[in-house]
């Protein structure tokens, strides 16, 4: 599978792989901006994306930011027919305000193929051994 990026920036780094088997690419900033505590914000990655069509990409948070930082990312979802800029929308969930830089990692970003759902409207659904049971219904440590 082939994934095209245009710089728009001359400065943005171009998605990429960090390691060879990494499920995840790396997604960077740039630009360099403060994200105060409690505080979100898009952050420029200064590229476009061409998904093929059929695929998807998925925006997902970078575990040491998330670890050390409380950074989290919202709104992670690429469809094929954009063809805009690629933003990061990062939530400060920290007590504490965080400076990025240019070119630091921010994100990563898996491809996924996609399932089209056929979708039908029903008067009732099938009964399961759930049922409507929500939130921790399956308890913590059943056997």
């Amino acid at each position: 599978m082939l994934i095209k990026f245009q710089k728009i920036l001359d400065e943005a780094i171009i998605p990429h792989y960090a390691h060879p088997g990494d499920a995840g690419m790396d997604i960077f900033s740039a630009e360099e901006m403060t994200i105060k505590a409690g505080e979100r914000k898009s952050v420029q990655t200064g590229v476009k994306i061409e998904l093929p069509e059929g695929f998807v990409g998925l925006v997902w948070d970078k575990s040491g930011l998330a670890l050390k930082n409380g950074i989290k990312t919202m709104a992670g979802v690429i469809d094929s027919g954009y063809r805009g800029e690629i933003g990061i929308v990062l939530a400060n969930l920290s007590d504490q305000d965080y400076k990025i830089e240019k070119g630091q990692k921010i994100a990563q970003m898996l491809v996924q193929k996609v399932e089209r759902a056929e979708i039908e409207e029903v008067k009732e659904l099938s009964e399961t051994k759930r049922g409507a049971d929500g939130f921790g219904s399956t308890g913590l440590f059943k056997t």
